[in-house]
Order: structure tokens, then sequence, then C-alpha cells
């Protein structure tokens, strides 16, 4: 049954435009604005009612809200049941297969309770928005538009490469801040154990010698005696100190405080900032793309940007396109993202094509995340390797000096 619909569209001036339409669904009303060359930016039924995306992703009704499920068994279930809804094997047939072989006790539970909400009669979109633990707003929205366009099968293939490059970066991040960390663990642990198991020996050695020790020699060893009279406060400091942090990152002022820190850090904060936009330009033209308004698509990547710097300028952009300006201009007086991609956002709002060249972004962007954290990589290899010189050879040489001292002494006695 045609009801109508009241739309906000984007035109090919970059002027916002509204009206009604009537039609069967959002799909169609998303499908006739396309064709007039128009880009959708918020439907909703002209009676009043809900935004588009306003209610997908959150959890209603009963349902598993603290199941959970590992990121590649979400991804591997995505591409599968793309595969078999492609070949003709119903939806609620596929589901059950799928579940009956998920590996997990979670996962398999997660998705015998969405087959059962599915045989009630509810949508696909519905019974996984009851779990959000597993399935996120994003997957919850591509879907519904999924479903409204008819074209479930290539939504679930769009989806599925999308978790793949996001995962295949996160892995890369994960590859390149390892190294580091471990390292740094290494030498402070074998900081400590020198300081504390080591240095303390020589001190009746010293206290022997009749020479004065040098001063390097004199700070280690009061350094070495404070760490063994007073290894619990320092280990309790740490943990405190650590502590802090974690519930003042909590904290909406924490996290944006260091989310900007992160932006800001020298080496790795462009690496940060190249991961943010291209995880924004990722995500918000995959939602455009499988017809996702733009307003709902915005407010979705601001929750899902990583970063609340990226999302504080997301959400300005959006309530400035409301008010009928364009998206490029609020994101480029943020100051958040480079002009190259706001310069792109601008040409692919004129043209029509916004969501093709936030694709290029995103993959402009993917590259040279893998170039930096190849560079990374070699960079800082040298840089631990100078750091466990000079905090472990500085100990060692603090030992040593004084056994030069003394034969120098040996050997000029007058």
């Amino acid at each position: 049954m045609a009801k109508k619909f009241k739309y906000t569209a984007r035109g090919q001036g970059g002027k916002n435009i509204t009206g009604t339409l009537t039609a069967v669904s959002e799909a169609e009303v998303i499908s006739e604005l396309r064709k007039k060359g128009l880009v959708p930016m918020e439907i909703k039924p002209a009676g009043g009612g809900l935004n588009f995306n306003i209610t997908l992703g959150k959890k209603e009704g009963g349902g598993s809200a603290k199941a959970g499920a590992k990121k590649g068994e979400v991804v591997l279930f995505t591409r599968q049941l793309s595969t078999m809804l492609s070949s003709g094997i119903p939806l609620l047939e596929a589901l059950e297969v799928l579940g009956e072989q998920a590996e997990s006790p979670q996962f398999r539970n997660c998705l015998a309770q969405v087959t059962e909400d599915i045989r009630g009669g509810a949508d696909l979109s519905m019974g996984l928005s009851r779990h959000p633990k597993v399935f996120s707003d994003i997957y919850v929205s591509m879907i519904k538009a999924g479903e409204m366009s008819g074209q479930l099968d290539i939504i679930l293939q769009r989806l599925a490469e999308y978790q793949e490059a996001a995962q295949k970066l996160k892995g890369e991040i994960k590859s390149a801040m390892t190294y580091p960390v471990v390292s740094l663990v290494l030498v402070f642990g074998i900081a400590g154990f020198l300081m504390v198991g080591i240095v303390p020996q020589f001190r009746p050695v010293f206290a022997s010698l009749d020479i004065d020790l040098p001063g390097v020699t004199q700070f280690i060893l009061s350094v070495s005696d404070f760490c063994k009279s007073s290894w619990h406060l320092i280990l309790g400091g740490i943990f405190g100190f650590f502590a802090g942090i974690t519930i003042f990152k909590k904290t909406p002022k924490g996290r944006y405080f260091f989310d900007k820190m992160m932006l800001q850090m020298p080496i790795f904060g462009p690496l940060f900032r190249k991961v943010s936009i291209s995880r924004f330009a990722r995500t918000f033209s995959t939602l455009v793309k499988s017809g996702v308004p733009i307003l709902g698509a915005m407010e979705i990547v601001s929750e899902t940007t990583g970063n609340m710097v990226l999302s504080k300028a997301i959400d300005e952009a959006k309530e400035s396109v409301k008010e009928g300006d364009t998206l490029a201009e609020p994101l480029a007086r943020s100051q958040v993202f480079p002009p190259m991609v706001t310069k792109m956002i601008g040409i692919g709002e004129r043209s029509g094509s916004l969501e093709n060249l936030l694709e290029k972004i995103s993959e402009f962007y993917d590259e040279q995340v893998s170039q930096e954290v190849k560079g990374l990589t070699s960079l800082i290899e040298p840089i631990m390797i100078g750091i466990m010189g000079i905090i472990v050879g500085g100990i060692v040489l603090a030992i040593f000096l004084p056994i030069f001292k003394l034969q120098e002494k040996l050997a000029h006695p007058g």
C-alpha cells in the first residue's frame, strides 16, 4: 500500500531540497530521488514517525545483549549468508544451517534467537538489532537498507568486504604497536632486575674501595636502594597511575583529551589520524552506497569513527547539513580533516558521486597506512635499541666506572 514520505535531498548545486513523494517503501523513495540526480539525506513518513536509522542497532524487547562473538565469526557468517542467498536458498533455511555450524556456543545461541524472531514474523534487521554486542549499528543499518532495496545478498557481500578491510587495517596497526610495547616491557624489566638484583651486590665492593665514587654511580646506587626498599610504593604508584588514566579515559572529557593527544603524538599521531579518516570514509561510503540517507549515515559514522575529535567534527557537520550547508564546508572548518579530503567530498557532493569519492579516499589512506606501518616498523627498531642501550648501558657503565677509576689510581699511586 502506497503512502506519503517526507524527504530531504541534496541537489546538483549543493542545495537542500525538501518535498514529499508517494511510494510503497523508503527504498522506492531513494530510487526515485537518485533517478532525479538527488542524494537522499533524510526520509520519514509524512504523518510523522521515526527517521530511517534512529531505531536501528538498538536493543528491543528481550534478546541477548550480552551474547558475544568473535569478529572472524561474524565476517564468515556474513560472507556465507551472502553466498547462500545469492544461490537462491531461503533466508530462514540459510540461518538455520549457519546457526548449526557456528563455532562458539554464544554465536550459535545468538543465531538461534535471530532465527526464531524471523520465524515469528520479524525482519532480519530487527532480529539482529536485538544483539548489539554481536551486530553493530552499521551492520544492522546496512541489512535494513538491503531489505528495503531487495538486494540483501549484495549488501551482505559489501558488508563482508567492509569488515574484512577494517580487520586488515586493525591488524596492521596492532603489528606496528606490538614491537614497541613488548620492547619497552623488556627494557624496563631488565633495568628493574639490574637495579634490584645486581646493583646492590656491588655496594659492599665499592665501600671497600678507597676511592670517591663517580656521580653517576652514586645516583644509580641511590636509585637502586630506593627501588629495593620501596618497590611496593613503586608498583602501587604505577598501578594507581594507570588506574587513574583508565577512569579518566572513561569520562567524556578524558576520552576527548586522549583522542586529541593521540592525533598530536609525534611519529604515531599522523598514523592514527590516517586510520581514523580511512575508517570514516570507508564506513560513510559503504552506508551511502547501500542506500542509507546521508544524515542517518553521518549519525552512525560519528559513533563508529573511534575518535571523539573526529566524532565532534562530524556531529557539527551533520547539524550544518540539516540547516542547508554542504558537508565539505563544516568539515573543512573543523581543521580535523586534510584539505584533500574535504575538497574531494565537496566535488562528490556537486557531482552526485559522493560515495565513490569517499571510497577513493578510503583506498588512498589504507595504502598510506600500510606504507607508514612498514616505515614505522623499520624506524622503531633502532629507536628501541637506542633506548635499551641508554638505560641498560648506563647502569652497566655506572657499575664499572669505579673499577676503571681504581685501576687508574693503582697505575698512578702518586
